[in-house]
């Protein structure tokens, strides 16, 4: 831990060797542009490998840079960064050479991560023709990267927290990158979100007004039975029925 001291005594030096009123102004607030949704994995760091400085960009990072609805950390990040801080792109982030996705694509069994890792798992059941046919073990982990950063932003664009935000003025933007350990350069996947429109009846605020108007027909006993129980009484006129024939026996 002292070096970790001694560098950061080094950096604060500097930071106010070039500008003198660079944490004053840093504690004024933050206003970034970019949010960074990318692999734990400590050869990316983020702010290095982009350029960027403090207070230029929002980070979020976990294992393989999932997008998964239910993770409530990703979410918050997500929402805090699109409605308060007004991030105007968004890039998912993953690299070439990454632990969780060889992982999710072995045989075998790692523990609690097989949870996290079965998410990965479904990007191999979404594309297993295309990853089956690729023989080379190194190009088919390195397409799965690929794949995974494709589906990632696919789940971004679906959360109720991007489309809310698409129907304002300025929707940020999402991109899905890939870096590359062996060289350093960041590579654009040129993901289009556009197929999450084909399916807004299921992911967007149209899913919800189909449901109100389900609902409604139903109030109104609109809603036809499906032809299978078409003619079937329902329990209590069958049990009223029985009763009935019972009575008239006896």
């Amino acid at each position: 831990m002292q070096d970790i001291f001694a560098n950061n005594r080094k950096w604060v030096e500097t930071k106010l060797a070039e500008d003198n009123e660079f944490f004053n102004k840093l504690a004024k607030g933050q206003k970034p542009r970019y949010l960074f949704i990318g692999c734990s994995d400590s050869r990316v760091p983020a702010s290095a490998i982009t350029g960027t400085g403090p207070g230029e960009m929002f980070v979020h990072r976990n294992i393989a840079n999932l997008v998964v609805h239910s993770d409530m950390n990703l979410l918050a990040v997500l929402q805090y960064a699109v409605e308060v801080l007004g991030v105007r792109d968004i890039m998912v982030v993953g690299h070439y050479g990454c632990g969780g996705v060889a992982a999710a694509a072995a045989n075998k069994q790692y523990g609690l991560i097989d949870n996290w890792l079965a998410h990965i798992r479904d990007v191999v059941r979404l594309h297993e023709t295309e990853f089956l046919r690729i023989t080379d073990k190194e190009q088919q982990l390195r397409r799965l990267v690929e794949l995974n950063v494709i589906e990632q932003v696919r789940n971004l664009a679906s959360t109720n927290i991007i489309q809310n935000a698409s129907k304002g003025p300025n929707p940020p933007r999402l991109h899905g990158l890939v870096y590359d350990i062996h060289d350093g350069l960041l590579h654009d996947l040129n993901v289009n979100t556009d197929t999450i429109d084909e399916f807004m009846h299921i992911y967007g605020v149209e899913a919800a007004e189909h449901a109100e108007k389900v609902a409604e027909k139903a109030e109104e006993g609109k809603v036809h039975k499906p032809k299978a129980l078409e003619n079937k009484p329902d329990r209590q006129q069958k049990k009223d029925e029985e009763e009935s024939v019972m009575h008239k026996a006896g």
